[in-house]
């Protein structure tokens, strides 16, 4: 298969799949997950450079540690736009889904984790549900279908849709569940992004056009925009 002369063979997991092999046998119905592969992307981030180019004047008595990048460091994803939400908030950056995914990636897992196993949740699966309190604590009840499943731990990744689709062909109820991450693209941001440091940013999908917060813990520079993963949320 092509594919598998195209992939590194590294099975580092950064594309999502465990090995490089899964991620091939995936790519025959779905070659847009080719794009997940970090090693084959031409404009990633080095990881020996965490500082994206910041140029620090050390040496000089003004520094306080605020230094700015230069104009040739700053990422060709920023922009000047003030952004607030629908209640006059401001925030740093939208949460775009990727392109192969019919909508925004969320990891969740239910107040009961063992609800994955007695509800058979498989791959494919069209659920409802709602994330409560610290986890975010959404008035509105979120709808997806599933795209992996652990069904040791009780994780789901699901890509939240819509409710047009658990009203044609029925759902699965979760009931309660906490959000653990986002993952998807930053295309258009007013702030540096750094692994390790805390956000507000709005899910472009997001119903009520309402910030939330969280902690990037994973970071690519690609030609369609920064890959994200963003956990500890929280909406306000």
């Amino acid at each position: 298969m092509l594919a598998d002369q195209q992939l590194p063979g590294l099975d580092c997991g950064m594309c999502g799949f465990k090995t490089c092999d899964e991620l091939a046998t995936r790519l025959a119905t779905n070659p847009a997950y080719l794009q997940r592969c970090i090693h084959l992307s031409k404009d990633k981030l080095s990881t020996a450079s965490p500082t994206l180019g910041l140029e620090c004047c050390a040496e000089s008595s003004s520094c306080h540690g605020g230094c700015q990048p230069t104009a040739s460091a700053r990422s060709p994803f920023m922009t000047t736009t003030p952004w607030v939400d629908s209640l006059g908030r401001s925030f740093d950056f939208y949460l775009e889904h990727f392109p192969e995914d019919p909508g925004p990636r969320e990891i969740i897992i239910p107040h009961n984790p063992l609800i994955t196993r007695e509800m058979n949740v498989t791959i494919g699966d069209i659920l409802i549900g709602r994330p409560l309190g610290m986890s975010c604590g959404c008035p509105i009840t979120h709808c997806g279908v599933v795209t992996e499943v652990d069904l040791r731990t009780g994780v789901i990744t699901w890509c939240v849709t819509g409710p047009l689709a658990p009203r044609q062909h029925g759902f699965k109820d979760l009931g309660y569940y906490i959000a653990e991450a986002y993952e998807g693209l930053v295309r258009d941001t007013q702030s540096e992004l750094k692994i390790g440091m805390r956000y507000y940013f709005q899910p472009r999908m997001c119903m009520l056009q309402w910030r939330h917060s969280g902690l990037i813990n994973y970071l690519n520079r690609t030609d369609e925009g920064y890959q994200v993963r963003v956990e500890g949320l929280f909406i306000g």
